[in-house]
């Protein structure tokens, strides 16, 4: 065991700090220390107790503690790192660390075919460890626990600033030679200080040999035996490799109808979400997180009182599904009926197809009051051969709102907005959403056609349905926007997500010919609470709606300009033609073709004549994870506390809001405190911009 046996290390250290944070009174942990004899622990001991004092100390009138705790930590995964890297110093030669992960089975060896070792030691040069400077305790805490690559015995090599440099590495390897590394640079510079992060599995999974890159993927189960199994066999691949699952059941016939003519044989979605259960649970994450899965159901089917108890702490446990996520799909008919008091009708969708001869489900209401769902369903309503049972609306919106009070399920999916305002509905239609509620994109289910023999081999043909992928990144809000750093942010940040598509590697392969025929991305953003904060602008005031309108307009103006821009570079989505940018409906039904402070008039021509790279563009995700990482509030949702504990499997770190101040203090108020109408206030302007969902 390597002993220190003088105080001299840590006291220099403590110097060193107060230098750099004057207003700590560093002084109570020098007190504190010297009383544990530290003279008598190891290097690394000593490092735990320093962190564990700092973090002691902090509260709201000293959040910069964590920054103090942070530096300890830091030269913990130094000290680490150079050890198993056999270096004097941190950062010291980036090739040999590719090197040796790759050797390790860790980093896939593709990195040496893209980059040669002179471009490689060029990027070194490029790497500014101050920049980790800029990270919290707990942010990196959650980088160095969940993300730097590690040897398979879990030993520390790489180190932060060289995680993001290999994320632009992987991100712009198959860029044009010629403009390649100064695009590198360009995504090492964005991740780097912080202005925006990237999704979750990309952020673990790029350069690596394993995983894949993208979010969240969203299945259509068709109402046969056969999609059911390969659809969960399709689930457990997928979250196998890191992704969050939605999963729409609507077409699956319900409990008590019939199975090939014979009556009452059907035991509904009941049983197959419980096999997805199983899955959810059986089958994890790399070991980093347990599988995630949503499933959704209308609101109109006939299993939809046993779909929203399914979660419920009471009752038979042979119909719950716990690890299950719950959405429920939701016509505007069915608001009306609850507003109305009035009754409501749940069907067979089976029965439906069969007696109606269409799916219910495959129609929305192409206008506010009127469309083709409720023709439809008043046709089933009043259609004298098809079984229906009448129910209260208002009692199924009782029981939704049960299920979200004690188990904060289902969520509420409207589609016929969503699909109103789908920019690609001359393509197909969305029947839900994924895990997270943010992404809206067509669906449609795979189907097997046939199979045969043929050379003593098995062959099946499939009809690929559109199996919904989202790649995600955020904007950092309360670093980037004070910095003005939009207007080159964007465009590198679209050019990021938008190489996700080409570098993925998804193990279901209808998932990915859907990711190529829309080429969907989810651009959000997070540090909401943290921006108001810092330009000093109350959450509930008139100011903060502007703002939300002012930021928001130029986010949507520089992503969708980015994208018709990297159109002219890389060619259209394929299914561009015909889709409401191409025609200009994207700009029309969001009013956004009338003067303001953005020409987006001269926007909306622009992308007619250019086309659009991605088919879809913008998502808010929640963010959870990368906010903490990036050291600002969650998404675009108020703060729960100035000052908590953030709560992980083994321990519990304490979080101050950031840049918490006697100036910030005072606009940093609690969502149990916030009139939340002016939340919804905010996202009913922010929504116009965004072109998917808001989670």
């Amino acid at each position: 065991m390597n002993v220190i046996t003088s105080e001299t290390n840590w006291i220099e250290q403590l110097n060193e700090l107060q230098e750099l944070f004057p207003n700590l009174e560093l002084s109570r942990i020098i007190e504190k220390i010297t009383a544990l004899g530290l003279s008598e622990m190891s290097e690394e001991e000593q490092t735990k107790a320093l962190i564990l004092e700092c973090l002691s100390e902090m509260d709201e009138s000293e959040p910069d503690w964590t920054y103090a705790a942070s530096r300890f930590h830091l030269k913990q995964l130094y000290k680490r790192s150079m050890n198993n890297r056999q270096q004097a110093k941190p950062y010291k030669n980036f090739f040999h660390l590719i090197r040796t992960l790759i050797d390790e089975g860790i980093y896939t060896s593709k990195i040496l075919t893209y980059y040669s070792h002179h471009e490689i030691e060029e990027l070194e040069s490029a790497i500014d460890p101050e920049r980790d400077h800029l990270f919290t305790y707990i942010g990196l805490k959650t980088l160095s626990d969940r993300y730097l690559a590690c040897s398979k015995s879990q030993e520390t090599y790489e180190l932060p600033q060289e995680r993001f440099m290999i994320i632009a590495m992987m991100l712009m390897s198959h860029e044009e030679k010629n403009h390649r590394l100064r695009y590198v640079k360009e995504a090492y510079w964005a991740l780097s200080h912080l202005y925006m992060t990237v999704a979750t599995p990309t952020l673990a999974n790029a350069g690596k040999r394993y995983g894949q890159m993208s979010s969240c993927f969203i299945d259509t189960v068709d109402d046969s035996l056969q999609s059911i199994y390969d659809s969960n066999t399709d689930i457990a691949n997928l979250s196998k490799h890191g992704g969050g699952i939605g999963v729409y059941l609507g077409k699956i016939r319900s409990r008590g109808s019939d199975i090939q003519g014979f009556k009452g044989v059907s035991s509904g979605v009941l049983p197959w979400m419980k096999q997805l259960n199983n899955t959810a649970v059986s089958v994890d994450q790399l070991g980093q997180r347990q599988g995630a899965v949503a499933v959704y159901l209308d609101v109109w089917h006939k299993d939809i009182f046993p779909f929203l108890d399914s979660r419920l702490n009471n009752g038979d446990e042979r119909q719950r599904t716990h690890d299950l996520f719950t959405g429920v799909s939701i016509p505007d008919l069915f608001m009306e009926a609850v507003e109305n008091r009035a009754d409501w009708y749940l069907f067979d969708p089976h029965e439906v197809r069969y007696v109606m001869g269409f799916s219910l489900e495959d129609s929305f209401d192409e206008k506010r009051g009127e469309g083709s769902f409720r023709d439809k369903y008043r046709a089933c309503v009043e259609h004298p051969h098809l079984t229906k049972e009448k129910v209260s609306a208002i009692e199924i919106m009782k029981r939704i709102m049960v299920g979200q009070l004690e188990t904060g399920t289902p969520y509420m999916f409207y589609r016929d907005e969503v699909n109103r305002m789908n920019p690609n509905q001359h393509a197909g239609m969305v029947y839900c959403s994924n895990l997270c509620t943010e992404i809206t994109q067509n669906q449609r289910p795979t189907l097997q056609e046939e199979q045969y023999v043929k050379d003593g081999k098995i062959i099946t043909v499939k009809a690929p349905g559109d199996f919904v992928v989202c790649n995600l990144s955020s904007i950092n809000l309360g670093r980037a926007i004070p910095e003005c750093v939009l207007h080159r942010l964007i465009p590198i940040q679209v050019r990021m997500l938008d190489n996700v598509i080409d570098q993925n590697t998804i193990p279901v392969l209808q998932a990915q010919l859907t990711n190529q025929a829309y080429r969907g991305i989810g651009l959000g953003t997070f540090g909401w609470a943290h921006l108001l904060a810092k330009k000093k602008i109350a959450w509930e005031s008139e100011q903060a709606l502007n703002y939300v309108h002012e930021i928001y307009e130029a986010i949507a103006y520089y992503t969708i300009e980015a994208s018709s821009k990297l159109a002219t570079e890389k060619g259209s989505y394929p299914l561009f033609e015909g889709s409401d940018w191409h025609t200009g409906e994207f700009f029309i039904k969001r009013s956004l073709d009338q003067k303001g402070t953005w020409n987006w008039e001269v926007l909306k021509n622009k992308v007619k004549n250019q086309g659009m790279r991605n088919g879809y563009l913008m998502a808010v995700a929640p963010n959870s994870s990368t906010s903490l990482i990036a050291g600002s509030t969650a998404s675009i949702d108020p703060i729960f506390k100035r000052f908590y504990s953030e709560e992980k499997k083994d321990y519990k770190i304490p979080v101050t809001a950031p840049d918490l101040s006697p100036e910030t203090y005072w606009y940093y108020k609690s969502a149990y405190d916030i009139d939340q109408h002016e939340s919804i206030k905010q996202n009913a302007i922010r929504q116009k911009y965004v072109d998917q969902s808001i989670s």
